[in-house]
């Protein structure tokens, strides 16, 4: 059986070296106007809540029903079995009130929190008060919110994303929570935790592949079957094309979802160091003919693209595959989110290969977890810090939502659905993962230059103008 320990030397290997790119930061810290907006690369945005606004609550309320939940509750249900023992007894219970800003504002996550801070109030005696932000405007400002009165406990990410932030004095190292961990966590995920100047700051709690999902009773109906080849992709979207359907469904009004096809068809076509020392660290050119021959390579896809993306949000494009209108969609795992209660009719296959040179080797795998602010500290952040780390919390966790893969190596797979083994197997035989180009690369150049260039070259398909744009900006930013 595969296990998360597999996960180790993946991830070890990949993009946690990149740590030394962050003595470009250490002038100290920025005004809250000169630091970058960030955007976002995980399951959750505007989407049914309203811009900027806030909801709260506490974990002493019962969890809210998940309107519209996903296939992930019909795994579910169960609470965690398996894994180390619960962070504290009834007789060390810490006792008291900690704040948690969370992103997770669609109802399948949020609902998913909701029962693990119901347990970490019964296992600590912790009260969480909720502090729920629209998954885009919570990234949008969160340097503001990280200078002014953050909440203690804060949802974010592995790499660039968490690293910035530690090297501008915004957090809170976590080294003594990790004392009493480290045995349940691979050398990966340690090193996914640390920033540099040696301290971890970051508390994984889950990640997820991105691939090609699709509807296996479409694909049986149709005849079709999973591509090897970028060739072979092609061909069966022109089939899929001809036979009445979206081929690949696609949408990028929020910014970010199109640069997991960057990185991907980069990867494929240059491998994944070149991918990397394009984007961490820019020791390769944009203006490479290579970084041109995978605008190009995305270009000649573009007629099956589902149209007018920049006008659709994940979540629409992710309801033409519910629907059975388009027949695959390039994401992360947590499209499995959007998709009705008990139904288990999904499945993916990993990006095709482009050259046989290269092949498949890279596979995009982000790390979700949590912060602790620079103004946070109390014992019930501590003790949170503590129970999220858990299997208990991350399989909880993933009763509600198996869109991800719990990051605690002791977290037993036994209750996994099959698209979770799925995913474990497609992570652990990857030799190299990435994070996604917004969390590899510097944030004051993924969000405010990269993603305007994507969205340029989806609205004209010039190869040649993406390419000096993205490579005039990355001069000066990565040299200031």
């Amino acid at each position: 059986m595969v296990t998360n320990s597999d996960f180790d030397s993946k991830l070890r290997d990949s993009s946690m070296n990149r740590r030394n790119m962050l003595r470009i930061l250490g002038a100290g810290v920025a005004s809250a106007a000169a630091l970058p907006i960030l955007s976002s690369c995980t399951g959750t945005s505007s989407a049914g809540s309203s811009a900027g606004a806030a909801t709260s609550s506490t974990s002493s309320a019962a969890a809210t029903s998940a309107g519209g939940s996903s296939a992930a509750s019909s795994a579910a249900g169960s609470s965690a079995a398996g894994g180390a023992g619960s962070s504290s007894s009834a007789a060390t219970q810490v006792g008291g009130t900690v704040t948690f800003g969370s992103n997770a504002s669609d109802a399948t996550p949020k609902a998913a929190y909701q029962a693990v801070f119901n347990a970490f109030k019964k296992a600590d005696g912790v009260d969480t008060k909720v502090n729920t932000v629209d998954h885009n405007s919570f990234q949008e400002n969160i340097n503001n919110y990280l200078q002014g009165s953050p909440d203690q406990v804060f949802t974010w990410f592995a790499g660039n994303r968490m690293q910035f932030f530690a090297a501008q004095g915004l957090l809170t190292p976590i080294d003594d929570v990790w004392s009493g961990i480290q045995s349940q966590y691979s050398d990966g995920f340690k090193a996914a935790s640390t920033a540099a100047d040696g301290k971890k700051y970051f508390i994984p709690f889950y990640n997820y592949p991105w691939a090609f999902f699709y509807r296996p009773s479409v694909f049986k109906a149709k005849g079709y079957t999973v591509p090897k080849t970028l060739d072979e992709l092609k061909t069966l979207a022109a089939k899929m094309k001809k036979d009445g359907l979206v081929p690949i469904a696609f949408a990028d009004k929020d910014g970010w979802p199109a640069m997991g096809t960057f990185d991907y068809l980069n990867m494929r076509i240059n491998g994944y160091q070149f991918h990397m020392d394009l984007v961490a660290s820019h020791k390769q050119s944009w203006t490479d003919p290579k970084v041109k021959t995978v605008f190009d390579t995305w270009k000649g896809l573009f007629p099956y693209l589902q149209t007018q993306a920049l006008g659709r949000t994940w979540q629409e494009a992710a309801q033409t595959l519910v629907k059975k209108q388009a027949g695959m969609y390039l994401l992360g795992m947590f499209v499995g989110q959007q998709f009705p209660a008990g139904d288990t009719d999904l499945d993916f296959f990993p990006f095709p290969e482009v050259d046989s040179n290269v092949g498949t080797t890279a596979v995009e795998a982000p790390i979700d977890g949590f912060l602790l602010s620079s103004k946070g500290e109390s014992p019930q952040a501590k003790a949170m810090m503590t129970y999220l780390a858990s299997p208990e919390a991350q399989l909880l966790y993933l009763g509600a939502d198996p869109s991800n893969v719990a990051a605690n190596k002791t977290a037993s797979t036994a209750k996994y659905t099959a698209m979770q083994k799925h995913a474990v197997e497609l992570i652990s035989s990857a030799k190299n993962i990435s994070q996604f180009l917004d969390r590899d690369s510097r944030p004051d150049f993924a969000s405010p230059v990269v993603i305007p260039a994507l969205q340029q070259f989806l609205k004209d398909g010039d190869s040649t103008a993406v390419t000096k744009s993205l490579e005039a900006q990355a001069k000066t930013i990565f040299t200031s």
